[in-house]
C-alpha cells in the first residue's frame, strides 16, 4: 500500500470516528464551497483531501462501513486509478448533474439513521432534493455540522490575496450601470433586497477581479443589495483603500466575510429577498427570518453577464487573435523541435505553450490547467499530466491539447488534435467524424430564444450515424475575463430550462469528441458568439441567430479523411482558414508565420 493510499484510509477512519462520536451514520462531502463554485479554494477541497480523487466534479459518501465516490464518465478512468487501494468504491453516474447518490444513501441507511452534510456548502436546491429523497425512507438530514473541521488538522485558511479593479477600456460597462440594471430586475419582482453569492456574479457586477481560485480571476465574497446600497462581505485587508473608496462612491460598503448570515438575519420582515435557489446555500437561506418574503429565481446578473456587449465583443475578438498567435508560435516551435529529434513530454507542452501565452498583450493567466494528452491519455477528457504521471511524445499517433488563457479583454478555451508521425485510417476516421460535428453546429442557424440543449444533437449526429457518441456536453458558456465555464446556457443533454434560452452576445464552446479508452481521443473545440442575422422571413418567423466562430487557430487538415467530407463542409473549413490566416498573419513572423501559412492552405476532396 503506497503512502497516498494509506493516508486516504487514515482520513476516512478519522471521519468515521467523528460520525460515531456525534451519533451520525453517514456524511456527504460534495464538491462545493459556500458559493457553490465549480473550482474550489483549498479550504473547501474536502472531497479531494478525503478521497484522493482530484477531478473537479464528484461527490463522496462515507458511512460507518462503506465509502463511495460518485463521478460521471469524464472521470471514470481517473477515479479508478486514484481510488485504487483506498477502500472507496467508484459509483459511475450517467452525467455530472446526476444525483443518484441520493438513492444510494437511501438504500444504505435505515429509517431513523442520520446523514450529515455541511449546510454552509450545500446548495439550496440540492438540500430540497436530499430531504425529499431521504424523507421517503425515514432518514434524517443534519446540516449544522462540518465533520471535516475536526478531522482535517491542516485545513487551509481562507485565501488572502487582494482584489483589483477590472478597468476601462476592457471593462466596457461601469459598475454603476450594472448595479442599476440588477436593481431594475429586482424591482420587476418586487424585491427590496438581493443576495449574490456566486463569486463570478459578484466579480462581474462590481467590476472587480481576484486570485482566490486557480485559473479563475474571482475572489471569495457575498454581496447583499438593497434598492440603493450594498454590502460586500469579504476578508479583511483584501480590498485596497483606493478601491474601497470607489466602491463606496457607488454605494457599496465593506463588511467582514463571516457576517453575511448575520446581515440576512437582520433583514426587516417587511422586506422581500431575491435569491437564486441554485446559487445560494442552505446555510444562508436558513439565516433569513421567517417573516421575510423570499423570491426565488435566477440571479439577474447571471443572465446579464452571459450577454456580452458589442464593445466587449470587440475586445474578445482581439484576444482571440492574440491567443491564436501564441498557438502558432508554440506549434511552430514544437514541430521544428520534433523534426530535430528532440524529445518532448506532456509536461513540456504545458510549460512551453503557457510561456508563449505569457508574451501576448493583456495576458493575465491560464483559464484552466492545460490538458496535453498523448494517445491513450487523450482519451481521458479531463486528463492532466503531473510530475508523477505523464507520457512522452514518441512514435505515431494523435496529440490532444486543450488549453486557454485569461486576458483583460476576454477568456479563451481551445482544443486541437495534431497528428504525430503517421496516423492510421481509423484515427483519421474518428478525427473527421468529430470535425464534422464541430462544423455542423458551427454552421447552424436557429431562432432567438432557442433553448441551448436543443442544439446538442446537431453536433452528435455525424457520430450517431456511425453508432458513436461522447459522454460530456457539447458546449458551455464562457465568461468575459471570468470563469471559463459560465451559465446559464449549456449545449448538452441537460433538461432544457427557460434560463437556457440563446440570446445575442452569448459566448459558448462547441467541442464534440470521441474517445477510445486505452488508445486515443479526439476533441475539436472553438468558441462561438451568438449574433443576430437578417432573413427574408424575419417578420413572419422572428429573429434568427447564427454562430460567429471566435477562435483563431488552424485545424489539422492532414488528419482529415476527405472522402467523408461534403463539398460544403470543405468550403466552410477553407473559409475559416482564410479568416485565420488574415487575422493572425500581422501578429506572427518567421517560423510561426511559415507554420501558419502552411497550415491554412485550402484543401479539396
Amino acid at each position: 500500500m503506497d503512502t497516498r493510499t494509506s493516508e486516504t484510509r487514515l482520513r476516512i477512519e478519522r471521519v468515521r470516528d467523528a460520525l460515531i462520536s456525534q451519533g451520525l451514520h453517514a456524511v456527504l462531502v460534495p464538491s462545493s464551497d459556500p458559493h457553490l463554485s465549480e473550482y474550489l479554494p483549498g479550504r473547501w477541497q474536502g472531497r479531494e483531501w478525503l478521497s484522493g480523487f482530484t477531478g473537479s466534479v464528484g461527490s463522496l459518501v462515507v458511512t460507518r462501513d462503506r465509502a463511495a465516490l460518485f463521478a460521471d464518465s469524464r472521470y471514470w478512468a481517473q477515479a479508478e486509478a486514484q481510488l485504487a487501494g483506498s477502500g472507496i468504491v467508484l459509483e459511475k453516474m450517467n452525467s455530472g448533474a446526476s444525483t443518484q447518490y441520493i438513492d444510494w444513501i437511501a438504500k444504505e441507511l435505515q429509517p431513523g439513521q442520520v446523514l450529515a452534510v455541511d449546510g454552509q456548502v450545500l446548495g439550496l436546491s440540492l438540500a430540497n432534493a436530499l430531504r425529499a429523497g431521504l424523507g421517503r425512507n425515514g432518514v434524517t438530514l443534519r446540516t449544522d455540522v462540518d465533520l471535516l473541521q475536526s478531522a482535517w488538522d491542516d485545513r487551509p485558511d481562507l485565501p488572502a490575496d487582494a482584489v483589483y479593479e477590472h478597468l476601462p477600456p476592457q471593462a466596457a460597462v461601469s459598475r454603476a450601470d450594472k448595479l442599476a440594471r440588477v436593481r431594475a430586475a429586482m424591482a420587476t419582482v418586487g424585491a427590496t433586497h438581493h443576495l449574490v453569492s456566486t463569486v463570478d456574479d459578484v466579480a462581474w457586477l462590481l467590476n472587480l477581479r481576484g486570485a482566490d481560485v486557480e485559473c479563475n480571476p474571482v475572489f471569495i465574497a457575498h454581496l447583499l443589495l438593497d434598492t440603493t446600497d450594498g454590502k460586500l462581505f469579504i476578508g479583511d485587508g483584501k480590498v485596497p483603500a483606493d478601491v474601497a473608496a470607489r466602491l463606496a462612491a457607488d454605494g457599496v460598503q465593506l463588511a467582514p466575510y463571516p457576517q453575511a448570515a448575520e446581515a440576512l438575519a437582520a433583514l426587516p420582515t417587511s422586506g422581500a429577498l431575491l435569491i437564486d435557489p441554485r446559487r445560494v446555500t442552505l446555510g444562508l437561506r436558513e439565516a433569513v427570518p421567517a417573516g421575510v418574503k423570499v423570491v426565488e429565481q435566477i440571479n439577474p446578473s447571471t443572465l446579464l453577464k452571459s450577454r456580452k456587449t458589442p464593445a466587449e465583443a470587440v475586445f474578445i475578438r482581439d484576444v482571440m487573435a492574440e491567443d491564436g498567435a501564441a498557438m502558432c508560435e508554440f506549434y511552430a516551435e514544437f514541430e521544428a523541435s520534433l523534426a530535430r529529434g528532440e524529445r518532448w513530454s506532456e509536461l513540456d507542452i504545458d510549460i512551453r505553450l503557457s510561456a508563449q501565452r505569457k508574451k501576448r498583450q493583456g495576458f493575465v493567466g491560464l483559464s484552466f490547467s492545460t490538458i496535453a494528452g498523448w494517445m491513450a491519455n487523450g482519451a481521458l477528457p479531463h486528463y492532466r499530466a503531473t510530475p508523477e504521471s505523464f507520457a512522452h511524445i514518441e512514435g505515431n499517433g494523435l496529440l490532444l491539447i486543450d488549453s486557454g488563457g485569461q486576458y483583460l479583454g476576454g477568456t479563451t478555451d481551445i482544443t486541437r488534435v495534431w497528428p504525430i508521425g503517421t496516423v492510421s485510417a481509423a484515427q483519421k476516421r474518428d478525427y473527421t467524424l468529430v470535425l464534422k460535428g464541430t462544423l455542423a453546429l458551427s454552421r447552424t442557424r436557429f431562432p432567438r430564444g432557442t433553448l441551448s440543449p436543443m442544439l446538442d444533437a446537431i453536433a452528435r449526429a455525424p457520430l450517431w450515424e456511425h453508432g458513436l457518441d461522447y459522454g460530456h456536453g457539447t458546449g458551455h458558456g464562457v465568461g468575459y475575463f471570468l470563469n471559463v465555464h459560465e451559465g446559464p446556457q449549456s449545449i448538452s443533454k441537460a433538461i432544457a430550462e427557460p434560463a437556457m434560452a440563446m440570446e445575442p452576445g452569448m459566448i459558448t464552446s462547441i467541442e464534440p469528441g470521441l474517445y477510445r479508452p486505452g488508445l486515443w481521443g479526439v476533441r475539436i473545440e472553438n468558441l462561438v458568439l451568438n449574433v443576430a442575422i437578417d432573413t427574408p422571413e424575419k417578420n413572419a418567423f422572428g429573429e434568427m441567430l447564427a454562430f460567429e466562430t471566435l477562435t483563431l487557430c488552424p485545424i489539422a487538415t492532414s488528419c482529415i479523411d476527405l472522402s467523408l467530407m461534403r463539398a460544403d463542409e470543405i468550403a466552410w473549413l477553407n473559409d475559416y482558414h482564410a479568416t485565420v490566416r488574415k487575422r493572425l498573419q500581422p501578429l506572427v513572423n518567421g517560423a510561426a508565420l511559415a507554420w501558419l501559412l502552411a497550415r491554412t492552405e485550402p484543401v479539396s476532396a
